[in-house]
Order: structure tokens, then sequence, then C-alpha cells
């Protein structure tokens, strides 16, 4: 039988204490995350394969459990209940130590897996990470890796939290749509098919098959490049698709959707930070001044990427004899593109950049000057002071490593489920700009109904103040919105509106709705 809330309190009442069903989830789920602890001490488990599938199954089983039990008996609707009186999901010790314990989870599988039983120079695994060979085995016929763990761990949160995100958001066909896919495309393209013909192939070029730069930053190396090519028509196809990806794929999509088509749609982090990081969104940071840094630092780390990609392919082009193009047209050819951009930019959407075009010259002219320097007073292998191939590691071990694997899900619990797509993803400033510049997307609002609830602002994970454009009746056209659609599905009102629509008055900063009728709006301006 379902159950009312008998006050009226948009947020909801605060949490009781967990049901029967609930406490049977938390045990069962507990205790398959128990085997995989068990495992790190190198304790031996006398069949793998069946320890291994009971631990996976009761964390699954017991997520999914908990969730049914918290959800089955409430009516369809806003679920965000009780978010600020719950340790976990309000910056309380729990979510402290959380944010600590997945912080130091990350950093030991990603630079210490030895201490996680990894075996060297041919030794066997032990510990956690042997414990999944049995599945590697079975998927790819090789022994697991640190990333194999990774890879299983990642998938197997995005299906059973994202089984919790359907339950919760069963009103909103949007959110199920959204959901099933990130699943889909994170359990088969993400995991499943690369790791099955990896050990069908080699590692390359099979492995990567999101093959986008600049989220696939090595994309270009010399190492991947030869690597593509080596494999004949495959390869070359795959090294094609990429750069098609980067010049004619993700803008049409863009234009056509918006950037939520790959951020909340496709990509994995995105998936994760949806379904795993769902109890987190409401810590995203909403003050001008984290959407300052957020700005600042998101499209340095675009520039940061231009730069040293650009480098370590000059580095390797050489006269054009063994790659088609020499390192002097390659960096001509560059800066020429980037020359017509921003002149597109700056002389037809000069006014919906405003003062960030002159932010964005500044970014232009600074990577222009770095190749003039790249081209004359480089060497072929160095990039100012440094070896390119130094830079490039380094921007692989800041941003790839650290900023978006430690940090972007650690910090889960302390600054929302979304800081890496925020402040650090190069590829959602690329598809950011495209959003702001020329896309289709826009969320549509109705002022003359919202009832400045907040709701909308609150449960925004990329930091974005929605209340403030629905109280106008203003057009929702921000470069980090990710079209997530949750500001949609948690407003009581029906106020807001995902739509693809024509680009005329798609931004309208100056049209205020005042009720319900359009006309005063044109005589307040005359």
């Amino acid at each position: 039988m379902s159950t009312y809330q008998r006050n009226m309190a948009l947020t909801g009442e605060p949490p009781k204490a967990l049901n029967t069903g609930q406490k049977v989830g938390s045990a069962i789920g507990l205790f398959g995350l128990g085997i995989l602890v068990l495992s790190i001490f190198n304790i031996t488990f006398p069949n793998k394969a069946l320890w291994l599938t009971i631990s996976l199954s009761m964390i699954a089983g017991g997520i999914i459990w908990f969730a049914r039990s918290q959800y089955k008996n409430t009516q369809p609707g806003i679920k965000n209940n009780g978010v600020w009186f719950k340790s976990i999901s309000s910056r309380g010790l729990l979510g402290w130590l959380s944010a600590v314990g997945l912080c130091g989870f990350y950093i030991v599988l990603y630079f210490y897996p030895q201490y996680l039983g990894q075996g060297s120079d041919g030794a066997a695994n032990t510990g956690l990470i042997g414990l999944f060979d049995p599945l590697s085995y079975l998927l790819k016929g090789q022994p697991a890796s640190q990333w194999f763990v990774y890879g299983v761990l990642y998938t197997i949160a995005i299906i059973s939290f994202g089984i919790k995100f359907l339950m919760k958001y069963r009103h909103n066909r949007y959110e199920r749509l959204r959901t099933y896919s990130v699943m889909f495309f994170q359990t088969a393209f993400a995991f499943l098919i690369p790791e099955i013909m990896a050990g069908l192939n080699g590692d390359l070029p099979y492995y990567d098959l999101k093959n986008v730069w600049p989220l696939n930053y090595y994309l270009f190396d010399q190492w991947n490049v030869n690597g593509l090519l080596a494999n004949g028509s495959i390869g070359l196809t795959l090294l094609l698709w990429g750069i098609a990806s980067i010049f004619v794929i993700t803008p049409i999509l863009t234009y056509k959707y918006g950037k939520r088509w790959y951020c909340s749609w496709v990509c994995g982090c995105g998936g994760l930070a949806e379904t795993a990081g769902d109890a987190f969104r409401q810590l995203s940071d909403k003050s001008r001044k984290a959407w300052k840094v957020e700005r600042w630092l998101v499209h340095t780390v675009l520039v940061f990427a231009v730069i040293s990609t650009t480098g370590v392919i000059h580095s390797y082009l050489g006269d054009g004899s063994k790659y088609w193009l020499s390192a002097s047209t390659f960096l001509i050819g560059v800066a020429v593109f980037l020359t017509l951009l921003l002149a597109f930019v700056w002389i037809f959407r000069r006014e919906e950049l405003k003062k960030d075009a002159k932010f964005g010259a500044v970014g232009f002219l600074v990577i222009i000057l770095s190749f003039i320097a790249m081209h004359f007073f480089s060497q072929t292998d160095s990039l100012f002071f440094f070896k390119s191939h130094e830079v490039r590691s380094t921007y692989g071990f800041l941003i790839g490593s650290i900023f978006s694997g430690v940090v972007g899900t650690g910090f889960y619990p302390i600054m929302g489920s979304r800081v890496w797509c925020r402040f650090g993803c190069p590829m959602a400033a690329i598809l950011g700009l495209q959003q702001r510049l020329f896309s289709k997307f826009r969320i549509t609002t109705n002022g003359g109904q919202c009832i400045s609830c907040g709701n909308c602002s609150t449960y925004c994970e990329m930091g974005i103040d929605v209340r403030a454009y629905a109280q106008k009746g203003e057009n929702i056209v921000r470069a980090s919105c990710v079209g997530c659609g949750v500001c949609s599905a948690v407003c009581p009102r029906g106020v807001l509106k995902l739509e693809n629509g024509p680009l005329e008055g798609r931004i309208n900063p100056q049209d205020v709705l005042l009720g319900q009728d359009v006309d005063l709006m044109e005589l307040l301006k005359k």
C-alpha cells in the first residue's frame, strides 16, 4: 500500500530509520563487498570464479534490494526527500569517510596495483586482482589487470545504481530512456566489446572504441598512430573515424541535440555521475565564484590539451615522408584552422559570448604563440624547455589520472557528482562551446508557473542556478548544461522543458515574461 506525505513541505520529510528491506539490502551488499576486502589481504579463495560471482552478485543485488525497499511503497514523483539530513549526502562524517576511502582506493588502483595483487615480470596475480582472473580469462583469455578490475567495478556500479535511478525517476520517460542508454553504452561499448576484441586481436586498435580527441588524449600519440596504421584498413578506419568525430560527427550531433547526446546519454563518466553519483548531485557549488573557477579551469585544460597534443604530433611528423604531412605544414594548418574558427565566432557569435569572446581571443593568442615558439625555438622532440612526450605524460597524469579518476569520482560526496565534467573535461569544454554558439538545444521555462521552490537549482549537478532563469521565463542556454533533465523531473509545476528548436530566439537575456501576457513585455520595452 502506498504511503502519503502528510505535510506541505516540497522538500519532503526528514529520513526515518532504515526499514527492514533496506537493512537486508545493506547486509547483502556489505557481505559481497567484504569478499573483495578480504581478497585485498590475500585471503585465498578455493574457487575464485564462484566467490567472484557471489561477491559481485551480492553487491549489485544489495544495491537493488535497498532501492526497491526504499521506493516500492512511494508514489511516483520527486524522490530527493531528506538528502540534507543524511550524513553521507550532506558532507557529514560518512560523506568525508566515503570520499577518503574512494580516493585512497583509486590512488592504489591507479599507481600501486602491486598492493592489490597485480603480478609483474610474468608472476601470477594474487589478491583482489587475482580474484578477477577467471572473468578476465572468460572474456579475453588473459589474466586480469588493474584496468580490468576497474572496468568491472565501474560497470557493476552503473548497472546497479542505474536500476536504482530507474526506480527513483520512474515517473519521467526521459530519465528512463537516458539511463537505459548509459547502461547499454557502458556495458557493451565501453566494457564487453573492447575486452573481447582485445582478446581476439590484441590491444590495438580495438581497445578504446570512443576514439575521440581530446577525450582520448593519446589518440594522436606516435605509438597509437603507429599501432593503428600497422593494423591495416581497420586501424586506418579507426584513425579516420577519430578525426571525423572531431570535425564532423560531434559538431553535427551537438547542433541537433546539444552536448547531452554524449554527456548524458553515452559517456561513461557521465553515466557514473548520473547513477552512482545521483545521491550527491545537490552538493554541486552554485556560487558565482565556482562558476568563474569552472570557466577558467575547464578552458585552461582545453588549451593545455591543444598545445600538448600539437607538440606531440609536431615531434614525430618530421619532413612528411612517413606520415604524409610535414611538421611545418601541420603547424600552419592548425594555426589557420583556429584563426578561421575564432574569426567566425568573433563575427557571427560575439553577442552570445560577450566578454567570453575576449577571453577566447587571449586563449587563442597563447596557443598561436606556443605554435610559433614550437616551430622556431624548439628542437624536433621538444616543446619549449621540455620533451614533448614529457608534457603529454604530465597531461595524462594530472588530467587523465588525478583529475578525472581520483578527484572526479572520489570527490562525489564532497563536491557533487560532476566535478570532472564541470572543471576538467576538455571534451565537455568543446561540446559546451558548440552548444552555446550554434546548437538547437535549449531548456525553455514558463515563468508564470514558477513558485520559486528551488528544486531545480538544488539538484542541478552542473551548478547552474536554474531557478533564476525560471523566475524570469528565460531560455536556459549554458555551455555547462549536460541536458540531464533532472531539473525538469523534480519541478512540481512543469515549468521546465528540454527542447531542440530553431536558433531564432534561443538566447533571450532581456526577454522576461511577466505573468502570462507577452504583450506586457513589449509595452515595457517601449
